[in-house]
């Protein structure tokens, strides 16, 4: 498990890009030895890469596994859940993509009665099951172990099969020209084909997801309906959500649409 200072530390490198062994020391409060453990172990797991005196980003290969990314920016996905879950009514359907977000999000519709969940995330449809009066459908098909969700043609024909009120997705990355980017085409086809068959998209992404590194482009994030975000995103972006008549939701306090 993730520890508080790793995932700042990793926060810090997403950020900011390259930082030192001696930077992190400082900044930390802790010895140059104990940061090198750090960085040893979340270069372990894949969520960052050793370099001579330090650390940066891995190569976007493939994204992090579920159980490290949960820790990553926690606060600001939590933020996000809580707003998120003031947009959906009782009674709704709800179609729910791969990635933490949208999981944790689940977890906070624990007020509303009568959803429908269709997920091919299977902690979503975990979190999914503890909640009142909640019908849950779930594909068939291997399960990616390290992202605990599944994916193929088997998971898209699946969500073709339903048409809901909501679609309510992640994404891997979101480039400069407000592209929507994923770590494999799979993850792209699923995405879009629950937003295609949903009457209205959510996206929910944290920050850090602007300018983030993945390889498969598929989408826009202007097709959204509603954005949600922990902040306000860059100024190009925020121009492409207004311009396709969408809305943006700012989930700080005191945020606004």
């Amino acid at each position: 498990m993730t520890t508080e200072r790793q995932a700042e530390i990793s926060e810090l490198v997403r950020q900011n890009g390259f930082q030192s062994v001696a930077d992190l020391a400082l900044h930390f409060g802790v010895t140059t030895q104990t940061i090198r453990r750090d960085i040893n172990e979340l270069s372990d797991v894949g969520v960052l890469r050793r370099r001579h005196g330090g650390v940066e980003l891995p190569v976007p290969s493939e994204n992090i596994g579920f159980e490290e990314r949960q820790t990553l920016n926690f606060a600001a996905k939590e933020q996000i859940a809580r707003v998120v879950e003031a947009h959906i009514p009782d009674g709704a359907s709800l179609a729910i993509s791969i990635g933490t977000t949208p999981a944790l999000t689940v977890r906070h519709l624990a007020s509303r009665r009568g959803l429908t969940i269709v997920t091919n995330n299977l902690v979503a449809a975990v979190n999914a099951c503890a909640l009142p009066e909640v019908e849950v459908h779930v594909p068939g098909g291997a399960v990616r172990p390290g992202s605990r969700d599944i994916l193929g043609a088997d998971a898209e024909s699946f969500f073709e099969r339903f048409k809901v009120d909501i679609g309510l997705y992640g994404v891997g990355g979101v480039d400069a020209n407000g592209e929507l980017l994923d770590f494999n085409r799979h993850e792209v086809q699923v995405r879009e084909t629950i937003r295609r068959n949903a009457r209205r998209s959510y996206l929910v992404l944290d920050a850090s997801k602007f300018g983030r590194a993945a390889h498969v482009r598929g989408g826009w994030i202007s097709e959204a309906d509603v954005v949600f975000c922990d902040r306000e995103p860059p100024a190009a972006i925020r121009a492409l959500i207004a311009g396709a008549g969408h809305d943006f939701v700012l989930c700080a306090e005191g945020g606004r649409a």
